[in-house]
């Protein structure tokens, strides 16, 4: 089965090298708009994006986000963040507090955001994001998820003048193709070892062995890791890294503002 918005969400793929063409105002204010047209939580549109065309924030970037010079040769960036700041200042505005208090024998209590509200935040912030990049796909631009922006949380969030409540979890590099720019498909896991039907199902050690028979292939004795396998490697390389310390370190400063604290 096939139609228009399925080929082109077969036929992206991550680009880091962008063409002279800059993304027009028209091109950008589309973009912008199917973002926000994305599912969201109650109609909360709990998100906001930055649009980022300054080159100096843009060379930053490329520092903060694990040194990536690419980004800064993106012609724009978008930066989204999972945001209650606004819902959370709209209701003390408007009393909310106070009415908690009023009915307090009623179960109600005015607490700040908590663990729970920043998942769903950033539920709506993916799903908008991901609605910008097909947009962009549809309109001949490529992008590229920039999950480093979740590293460095207090150099961001001054950069950016971030308040509390506000997290950012997305950073989008946008550009047009090169005309001559080559697609690399990269392979996917087979469905079968991701979708399960009506409950999840335990992998048996023959199937992991078959699901990452070609990560395997992957492995280079001579690795300056020390690793005798791939997935020591990979470890070594990604989830043991020191930027995924960085990144650890940082998502635990910035969940201390989420705790539920009564108002």
């Amino acid at each position: 089965m096939t139609n228009p918005v399925l080929d082109t969400i077969k036929n992206r793929v991550s680009l880091r090298t962008y063409d002279n063409r800059p993304v027009t105002e028209e091109e950008l204010q589309a973009i912008l708009e199917a973002a926000m047209r994305a599912p969201t939580a109650g109609n909360q549109m709990l998100y906001s994006i930055i649009v980022i065309r300054s080159q100096e924030t843009k060379e930053k970037l490329a520092k903060s986000c694990d040194n990536q010079p690419f980004i800064a040769k993106a012609p724009v960036l978008l930066l989204f963040a999972a945001d209650q700041h606004k819902w959370f200042d709209y209701y003390q505005k408007n009393g909310v507090k106070e009415f908690c208090n009023a009915h307090a024998d009623q179960g109600y209590c005015f607490e700040a955001p908590q663990e729970s509200d920043l998942f769903l935040a950033c539920e709506d912030t993916m799903i908008a994001a991901q609605n910008a990049v097909i947009a962009a796909e549809s309109l001949g631009i490529g992008s590229c998820y920039i999950g480093d922006i979740v590293e460095n949380y207090e150099y961001h969030q001054e950069l950016f003048g971030l308040p509390e409540y506000v997290f950012p979890i997305a950073l989008l590099c946008l550009g047009h193709y090169k005309p001559d720019h080559k697609r690399v498909f990269q392979e996917r896991f087979d469905p079968k070892f991701v979708v399960f039907e009506e409950k999840y199902r335990q992998l048996t050690d023959r199937e992991y062995e078959e699901m990452y028979a070609r990560e395997n292939k992957g492995y280079r004795p001579d690795n300056h890791y020390g690793a005798t396998n791939f997935a020591q490697m990979f470890y070594a390389r990604k989830t043991g890294a020191a930027f995924s310390k960085e990144m650890a370190r940082s998502v635990r400063v910035a969940l201390k503002d989420w705790d539920g604290r009564k108002l």
